[in-house]
């Protein structure tokens, strides 16, 4: 094909070759400027779901306008051939970029923010990308993403579908995307993918969460021996923690991570611009130098007074309480002795004593370390009770004076904080609009009774 002309587009030389069609640099010569002109081989015109699917690619593509997705010029088919021009991007392809031990933070989070601008303006088009991956997002000679390859674009439809989109999954290269209906790239697919069940956005959510797990860790979040190996992690395995690749990275991204990654779609980041907001005051805390870095003794966050007010002025509170308690009540120096808390997997954070001081209460994320709950135990038992299920983080326990509840922030979309109360036996909790401290003990005013 080099040195061919189709239409008006001279071939000049090869680019790639993926699961639908070879891509050519080109020039145009009505327009005088390179062009990518995607090609599907003659030998694979007679198929008519591979022409559909090329063909839907281009209408995707081109019904979006958006300055980090490709632009589509033109869909055309000349001496038999059938081919799609799009904007030429000199640059390399991340899978090209992410070095061995991941990409630079700053860098990182600003592709991965242009990536989710993209897809955000996508999705609000009823557009699912269905093949996010390395190799299909590009970053050009002035650092500017671009998403590549809407082969596998499927418009979002509110009724459940029959198309044969649950066959068997074919076998072939763990690179290619995948010819049979089950489609997508192994190593990025989300379970639901995986499963051939009807996808939405949260779908190209767990493909983002798996790019960006390999673009800070330069390791892929799913990997095995083959690809029905690469499928069953998918589906049953989580990746290794964030932290045990590189104690450099955020715990706050790692969070962001972990929720993309989350097998039940329910559990992820319900919308693209939520994760977006998200990753953006993630990197406006980098770029002030206000982010810290995960540790091998856990996290340690800095972030605006907004942020830090509320846990200070619980922590000050308890403080209090616990000062200016009656001495009768605090065990004397030679009741003490050392007594292990917690020797669980994960991280455990924040511990507070009772005031009775047979009980702590702390923050676990949990034996698959995927969430931040508030657990109870007593002193010396080897077991905990879990207190809080939600979706979110909760952090930052305080007990009542009494001992009767136990307060506790919960972060919530957007990085807004609501606090809570629980009892130390168990749900059901409530949200309180104030907490202040009274002669009674803690005055708690929950929402809508004020």
């Amino acid at each position: 094909m080099i040195g061919k002309t189709i239409s008006h587009y001279r071939i000049l030389e090869k680019l790639g070759e993926g699961g639908m069609g070879v891509v050519y640099k080109a020039r145009d010569s009505r327009l005088e400027r390179f062009v990518a002109l995607k090609i599907l081989p003659t030998d694979r015109m007679a198929d008519p779901e591979r022409k559909r699917r090329f063909v839907q690619e281009a209408r995707a593509a081109s019904s979006l306008n958006h300055p980090h997705i490709v632009t589509i010029h033109d869909i055309d088919e000349a001496e038999g051939v059938h081919f799609i021009a799009m904007e030429y991007v000199d640059g390399q392809t991340l899978d090209q970029r992410i070095p061995r031990h991941g990409m630079r933070l700053n860098e990182a989070l600003k592709v991965a923010l242009e990536m989710a601008d993209a897809l955000a303006a996508a999705h609000q088009a009823g557009i699912i990308h269905r093949d996010l991956k390395p190799a299909n997002i590009m970053v050009n000679e002035k650092g500017v993403t671009k998403i590549l390859d809407f082969g596998l674009a499927k418009l979002a439809e509110s009724s459940d579908s029959s198309s044969p989109d649950a066959k068997t999954i074919r076998l072939g290269s763990d690179l290619q995307t995948e010819e049979g209906s089950i489609l997508g790239t192994t190593a990025y697919m989300s379970p639901e993918q995986a499963e051939g069940k009807k996808l939405d956005a949260r779908s190209d959510i767990f493909s983002f969460g798996s790019v960006l797990y390999e673009m800070v860790t330069g390791q892929r979040a799913f990997q095995g021996d083959s690809k029905m190996s690469t499928l069953a992690a998918i589906l049953n395995k989580d990746p290794k923690p964030v932290k045990e690749l590189s104690q450099t990275i955020p715990y706050d991204l790692e969070k962001i991570i972990i929720r993309c990654l989350r097998k039940a779609p329910e559990r992820r980041w319900q919308a693209m611009p939520d994760l977006k907001v998200a990753l953006q005051e993630l990197k406006e805390e980098s770029d002030s130098g206000k982010l810290a870095t995960s540790t091998i003794g856990g996290p340690v966050r800095r972030r605006g007074l907004w942020a830090i007010g509320l846990p200070t002025i619980l922590g000050m509170l308890a403080v209090t309480i616990w000062l200016f308690r009656s001495p009768s009540n605090v065990p004397s120096q030679s009741q003490m002795s050392v007594v292990p808390l917690t020797s669980y997997p994960g991280e455990e954070r924040q511990p507070t004593f009772s005031p009775d001081g047979n009980q702590v209460a702390f923050s676990w994320n949990g034996e698959k370390q995927d969430n931040f709950d508030i657990y109870v135990k007593l002193i010396g038992s080897t077991t905990q009770l879990r207190l809080t299920t939600a979706l979110e983080a909760d952090t930052c326990p305080a007990w009542s004076p009494d001992g009767r509840s136990i307060a506790f922030i919960r972060e919530g979309p957007g990085r807004k904080a609501s606090v809570h109360l629980v009892s130390p036996l168990g749900p059901p909790e409530r949200k309180v609009d104030a907490i202040s401290l009274t002669e009674g003990g803690w005055l708690g005013l929950p929402t809508g009774n004020r």
